[in-house]
């Protein structure tokens, strides 16, 4: 049987007004352009690589503070969309050649047709945005991995190095995994970028220059905002392969 995700993308999601520098800084960090822009408000681009595929967009959104989301490019939209809906996501938005979806912890992701994506992009710098990390409220995590890891039933799914963590890794080729964290308070599922780094200091000094700033650091993971506020993490595993040399880096 072939495989049914052809392809990963993970959505960076900004406020509207913060869409024009949400793009400068990203497209700083990962060494890419624009595509021209699309959609009704010309809310949506790529971020495209020379001699590789896309795998980062960016979309202004309209109400609350932005975040992140994935989106899945397919064999069989509607097989995928009825797996999705059999295991407890909420169909938002059907545009027959694309949808929008909610997991059952309220954690939004698209499927649209495959477009022979297939050539992972580079590391650049160092590092590499190879992961979207989905925060979930303690009383919805168990049912959350159980729906992605059946979802995805080609990805490996696992526990991480910490009770908190659950790793989805997908089949070799695609450039997006997902990690599942469990929050320790209840409140909506959301969702952040996290990028593996060969060395977190020098990365995090890097994005600083660009205006970023420092949260928090962690033992193997440094959170950091964007100049529009966005959460984002800085992580120890490998960007070649997103293994982590040391144990207990986040995500392992």
């Amino acid at each position: 049987m072939s495989r049914q995700v052809r392809w990963t993308y993970a959505f960076i999601d900004r406020p509207a007004e913060s869409f024009t520098a949400a793009c400068e800084f990203w497209t700083a960090v990962t060494g890419t352009r624009l595509s021209e822009l699309r959609g009704e408000k010309q809310e949506f681009t790529t971020l495209l690589h020379g001699g590789a595929d896309a795998c980062v967009k960016v979309q202004g959104v309209v109400s609350g503070p932005g975040g992140a989301h994935l989106d899945f490019p397919v064999a069989d939209e509607r097989r995928f969309m009825r797996s999705a809906e059999a295991l407890g996501a909420e169909v938002v938005a059907d545009h027959g050649a694309w949808a929008v979806l909610r997991s059952p912890a309220g954690q939004q992701l698209c499927t649209m047709s495959w477009r022979a994506e297939a050539t992972r992009p580079p590391v650049v710098r160092g590092s590499r945005l190879d992961q979207v990390c989905i925060d979930i409220a303690p009383s919805l995590y168990d049912a959350e991995v159980a729906f992605w890891s059946a979802l995805l039933p080609e990805w490996r799914s696992r526990r991480g190095s910490l009770p908190e963590f659950h790793v989805l890794t997908p089949p070799a080729g695609l450039p997006v995994r997902i990690l599942l964290q469990r929050l320790g308070e209840d409140r909506p599922a959301t969702a952040h970028l996290d990028l593996a780094c060969a060395d977190i200091e020098a990365t995090r000094a890097a994005h600083e220059r660009l205006g970023a700033r420092l949260v928090t650091r962690g033992s193997h993971w440094t959170v950091m905002r964007d100049p529009t506020g966005g959460t984002y993490c800085l992580t120890g595993r490998d960007p070649e392969t997103g293994g982590l040399p040391a144990q207990g880096a986040r995500g392992s």
